[in-house]
């Protein structure tokens, strides 16, 4: 009898056990994405990268390869924070939307309606009040690319400007390079400009805008901006650049983006991008609670319509400051990053709601051309990982 009993107790456990699903194996590709980036790595002479294939939010596979700081011998691993560079201008995208839903802005406001000091930029084609929000997001408005016009990389360059008073100072000698809303021409300091919007309607820094607006509701904490906390700091990656002789230059765990932290200035780990990740892609079907969390943040029509092509950007169309990869029927969103030494991509299939995140922490003064293929290769494995994921 008391065996009996046992195997009763015993019973719904073990039939709980047998209902629960078998893990969807990774993608076919998954492999030759990990041999890209070793490749990458290898050939270009580089420290340390990371990639993760993510679905629903969570990293299902992810690969590190080399060193986060050579010379204290910290491997690249999960709780390594690297810096994203441009990937930050997905939150300004998303804060500014913010902001469009709740009716505080127009996407057909001219933008000189919230930062007047831009007509002392020369608009020769008519008047900078044409310049509209819609214009800013899509990399449409034909302001410059570069935030500083010192771009040569000599020692006395200032890295970045660090006060709003040096931008506003540069305007009257610069001017618009086409037509607003004529063409793609990317620029950095549209997004400066979006995120001082946000910041008028707001009230808030922008980047306590981004932390109570978008960090805290997805429950983000090991993201920072700019210098690093001293609780974060044994995870700092450093940044590298491979000098022409062939050395690698450390340039140093921390450096300021200044102004310019709102169009490149997220650090974080791998994990907190596939968080980031698991709200762009929506959530599960059957997984109320968290699109309820999401559709607060931005309803999915919004986000949804961020993804629709403005213009033409080389081989993809471009949203509202996403990229937009189409072929055989399916879309790819994304965008890439590259600051100091850092190099990153991220790229989703919302359909499928899967993502590939892929970073690396050195550049190169050397062969820029070698360097740029084994990027593009990389960037092109993991959206072989993104083709070849078995829809959930």
């Amino acid at each position: 009898m008391r065996r009996v009993l046992i195997a009763l107790a015993i019973l719904p456990h073990s039939l709980g056990a047998q209902r629960q699903p078998k893990p969807m194996p990774l993608p076919d590709a998954w492999p030759a994405a990990t041999q890209a980036l070793d490749a990458f790595i290898a050939s270009q002479h580089l420290i340390g990268g990371g990639l993760a294939f993510i679905r629903d939010g969570k990293v299902v596979a992810d690969h590190y390869v080399g060193a986060a700081d050579r010379d204290r011998s910290e491997r690249a691993e999960t709780p390594t924070i690297w810096h994203w560079g441009s990937i930050t201008k997905t939150l300004t995208a998303i804060a500014v939307m913010q902001q469009v839903e709740r009716g505080a802005v127009s996407l057909d406001d001219p933008v000189t309606k919230w930062i007047p000091e831009l007509r002392r930029i020369h608009d020769p084609y008519g008047s900078m009040d044409q310049l509209t929000v819609r214009m800013l997001l899509s990399h449409s408005s034909g302001l410059q690319n570069p935030t500083w016009p010192w771009t040569k990389g000599e020692p006395w360059e200032p890295f970045e400007p660090t006060e709003w008073s040096q931008l506003v100072a540069m305007m009257p000698y610069t001017q618009l390079v086409f037509a607003p809303g004529s063409q793609y021409g990317y620029s950095n300091p549209a997004f400066i400009y979006l995120a001082r919007i946000v910041e008028q309607i707001s009230g808030d820094p922008w980047e306590s805008y981004i932390d109570k607006n978008l960090f805290t509701p997805l429950g983000i904490t090991t993201s920072y901006f700019g210098f690093t906390p001293k609780h974060l700091e044994r995870w700092r990656s450093n940044n590298y650049s491979v000098q022409k002789d062939g050395s690698v230059r450390a340039n140093g765990r921390d450096f300021n983006p200044g102004i310019t932290i709102p169009n490149g200035g997220w650090n974080a780990p791998i994990g907190d991008l596939a968080t980031w990740a698991g709200f762009l892609m929506g959530a599960a079907p059957a997984d109320s609670t968290m699109a309820a969390k999401y559709a607060d943040i931005l309803p999915r029509r919004t986000l949804e319509s961020m993804w629709l092509p403005i213009v033409q950007a080389g081989s993809e169309g471009m949203g509202m400051s996403f990229f937009i990869d189409q072929e055989g029927g399916r879309r790819f969103i994304g965008h890439t990053g590259s600051q100091a030494g850092f190099r990153a991509f991220l790229y989703l299939d919302p359909d499928r709601r899967t993502a590939i995140i892929g970073v690396v922490n050195t550049d190169t003064d050397a062969n820029q051309l070698a360097y740029q293929q084994g990027y593009q290769a990389t960037i092109k494995a993991g959206l072989d990982v993104l083709r070849s994921a078995v829809a959930k």
